[in-house]
């Protein structure tokens, strides 16, 4: 049985950088270690909060309850042949540091993921993606532990119902499943995604014009590092909000007064909008209030200068929604879980 501390500081394992206490805290670094941990009192007895990254999370009070920290780490090889190989990965291994991995050794499909925060067992749930790839694109199944009847059950691509930043695991099976392992087949011959016109111009920047994965993953983490703060120096979360999703009626009429405004056609009748644009346009980036603000380089990002509290920053985004639906007449749905 995993040892449960009491009263632990949150701080250190959220990128936020919010103070906040858990009741109890506990660091599971098996699948043992968590069925030891789902049969005992203490989960039973409380509510749960299970921690990979702490990249996703805003905590806006003390946690009541159990966390659970998500170690299980691990990169097994299953099957590999001359075209692709499949890679079994523990669900507590850090997301950037897989990729990595993938990229020093040739396996494509990841890179334009790079430097995005958080753990593998996270990215099936978010369905994370960046510059034209998501993780449904290399995914195969994960592993998964029921919380309620401790068996071990199997999802693949089509059971996780991939959406734009949504999975089963955010709505209907939300809180009933502990993700352990997660497969994913990479390509060793990949066809490399360059459409988002940053990492060609980045490319270009660097004289780059024959590139392979790991010139795509160094083009798409100078990028982010252009525009992104780094947790370590200013607490935040990355992209704070979701792009919106519009009709391409309602995007013409808001064309009529901004000619600029940029957007993805998704099909014949929607269209997504980049959310920091509208935030921007709002007047919102740069804007500081206190110890939070808004990133002057992002206004997706939403940061904590030092001493700054949950709620304060769920009241900002609060504000920064109603100002979009007044403006746009377009609802901004927040990316983050709210605690």
């Amino acid at each position: 049985m995993p040892n449960i501390l009491k009263n632990t500081s949150l701080k250190p394992y959220n990128t936020f950088g919010l103070e906040a206490h858990a009741k109890l805290f506990v660091e599971v670094n098996s699948s043992n270690d968590l069925l030891n941990l789902l049969g005992s009192q203490e989960f039973k007895d409380n509510n749960i909060l299970i921690l990979g990254g702490g990249s996703n999370i805003l905590l806006t009070s003390d946690f009541d309850g159990l966390v659970v920290k998500n170690l299980i780490k691990g990169i097994e090889i299953i099957e590999e042949n001359n075209e692709s190989v499949l890679l079994r990965v523990g669900s507590g291994e850090v997301w950037h540091s897989f990729v990595m991995y993938c990229v020093d050794n040739g396996y494509g499909g990841v890179e334009n993921l790079s430097l995005i925060p958080g753990t593998v067992g996270a990215a099936p749930m978010q369905n994370i993606g960046a510059y034209g790839v998501e993780i449904k694109d290399v995914f195969v199944d994960l592993e998964a532990i029921n919380r309620q009847t401790l068996k071990e059950e199997k999802f693949d691509n089509a059971s996780c119902k991939f959406a734009y930043r949504e999975s089963v695991f955010k709505n209907i099976l939300k809180d009933q499943y502990f993700i352990t392992h997660v497969c994913f087949r990479l390509q060793k011959k990949p066809t490399l995604n360059l459409e988002y016109g940053a990492i060609k111009d980045t490319l270009k920047e660097l004289s780059i014009h024959a590139p392979s994965i790991v010139d795509v993953s160094h083009a798409v983490t100078k990028i982010r590092q252009s525009k992104l703060p780094d947790p370590a120096l200013i607490g935040n979360s990355g992209s704070f909000f979701k792009n919106p999703v519009i009709s391409t009626n309602h995007f013409e009429k808001i064309k009529q007064e901004y000619l600029d405004i940029p957007a993805y056609p998704l099909n014949d009748k929607n269209v997504k909008v980049p959310a920091g644009w509208l935030i921007e346009q709002a007047g919102w980036k740069g804007k500081t209030i206190g110890e939070i603000g808004v990133h002057k380089n992002q206004a997706l990002v939403l940061v904590n200068y030092g001493n700054g509290s949950g709620l304060e920053i769920k009241k900002l985004s609060e504000q920064i929604q109603a100002s979009i639906l007044e403006k746009f007449d377009i609802n901004l749905h927040v990316e983050v879980n709210i605690i």
